[in-house]
């Protein structure tokens, strides 16, 4: 799901910045159990504070990669 998202991503002009990160969602739960659940953005800012806020842009191109995400496992399954 890792390389789909990165190539949505990079199909919508998005650059994509991949690192670890811990905690903080209910993912970490998961993959600790074993059951592995990459976050793939949140667009947000300021996590966890006071003036935590997302842009409605954020969120609108969040749409567009799960749709392009979607659109490109289709095509992978296909194959």
């Amino acid at each position: 799901i890792v390389d789909i998202a990165e190539r949505a991503m990079k199909e919508l002009r998005i650059k994509p910045i991949i690192k670890p990160i811990r905690g903080g969602t209910d993912g970490c739960q998961l993959s600790y159990k074993g059951l592995p659940c990459p976050n793939i953005f949140a667009g947000g800012h300021n996590f966890h504070g006071k003036y935590e806020y997302i842009p409605v842009e954020s969120m609108q191109k969040a749409v567009d990669v799960i749709v392009k995400i979607a659109e490109l496992t289709v095509i992978t399954i296909a194959k």
